[in-house]
């Protein structure tokens, strides 16, 4: 295997719960996502789905009442003497992984990029302080080094910002200085939760594009957790759909994008903005995701498919190989399931994506 295709991350059969006062919620059920050194991911799903949990189980960051049910999260990375290393990242504490991952190895960009920054701190320090415990810095060189990084993620007259304090900052350069701060150890894997959530629709586009860029100049593995689709159909290379702490779907991009097979991802697809459409009207998956606090005998989203059989309410789908890259857990990819084929509204939009993309150049 080449350096090019090494598995930076695997996520084996991950299972896991949070003790309730309304009995134990099975937030994430046997997940598995693997991602190749090198390139972007995006873990798409409503909120509730467990992609978030999913990711903080990478980051170290669960909630101390965590009960592992089982799965293993095995890291890649170069130690210090450039030597490749696999860890399984679930079997070491938070102490070790504050030290050798936690945003050595790995670090993640929140979704509210105002409320991630410490508001006591100048930007400066915040900067500086990975690189001093990290990398051994002296202040002088994290400085200097705190300057490049806010000039690399398109802050203008760095310098004087670096004794400023978040709040005097807007959203959009929040967001650049939390990425600033993300890259600062020069981790191996990049999180970005819900990166442009909370931004001006302005400058989501231009966020995206910034670590797009980023990923390309460093190097570095991205993993996007969001609810959109759309908002990484130009920066993800694989996308993992995500519900009721299960994946639904997996493939490449395109596969996903422009012929997807659950009925799930189809509504996600609907649910997104089209300015081409003369519909104005934004559809909605009917129905609400399940809370999780009871076990489903079958498919979690039977009660909310319209496409929904007998044996959904029975028996869980397993995952049906598509391509070789491309799967999804739907019993409608049964051979013995009557053809059922994607509304023809979401058809048409497929193809005005296809042909803008190919306009575009992006194909």
């Amino acid at each position: 295997m080449s350096r090019d295709q090494e598995i930076l991350l695997n996520i084996a059969d991950l299972d896991l719960t949070f003790p309730t006062a309304f009995g134990p919620l099975h937030a994430v059920r046997g997940v598995n996502i693997e991602l190749i050194r090198g390139q972007a991911l995006a873990v798409v799903g409503e909120s509730g789905s467990g992609k978030t949990v999913t990711m903080k189980a990478v980051a170290g960051i669960l909630p101390p009442n965590t009960k592992i049910n089982r799965g293993s999260i095995t890291f890649t990375y170069s130690n210090q003497e450039g030597l490749q290393k696999s860890t399984d990242l679930l079997s070491k504490g938070k102490r070790w992984m504050r030290r050798h991952i936690n945003g050595k190895r790995i670090a993640m960009v929140f979704q509210d990029p105002v409320s991630s920054l410490n508001p006591t701190m100048s930007i400066g320090r915040q900067l500086t302080e990975g690189m001093i415990w990290h990398h051994k810095a002296s202040k002088k060189e994290a400085w200097n080094r705190a300057i490049d990084l806010l000039e690399e993620v398109g802050i203008e007259d760095a310098p004087k910002w670096m004794k400023c304090y978040p709040h005097q900052l807007s959203g959009g350069m929040c967001q650049r200085v939390a990425i600033a701060i993300a890259l600062s150890c020069q981790p191996e894997l990049l999180i970005c939760d819900e990166p442009t959530t909370a931004l001006d629709v302005s400058i989501q586009e231009k966020m995206m594009d910034l670590i797009r860029r980023l990923q390309r100049k460093r190097g570095i593995s991205v993993i996007y957790i969001t609810h959109d689709l759309g908002a990484v159909a130009r920066a993800a290379d694989m996308i993992y759909v995500m519900y009721a702490g299960k994946i639904v779907e997996k493939g490449m991009t395109r596969e996903v994008l422009y012929d997807p097979r659950h009925p799930y991802t189809w509504g996600l697809l609907l649910s997104m903005p089209d300015l081409n459409c003369e519909n104005q009207r934004l559809y909605s998956i009917p129905g609400s995701p399940p809370t999780l606090l009871q076990e489903s005998q079958g498919d979690a989203f039977s009660p909310r498919n319209r496409y929904a059989m007998i044996v959904d309410d029975k028996a869980e789908p397993p995952m049906f190989a598509i391509t070789k890259t491309h799967a999804a857990a739907t019993w409608l990819l049964d051979a013995r399931a009557p053809k059922v084929e994607m509304p023809d509204e979401l058809k048409k939009r497929l193809e005005g994506m296809k042909k803008e993309a190919g306009d575009s150049g992006r194909g």
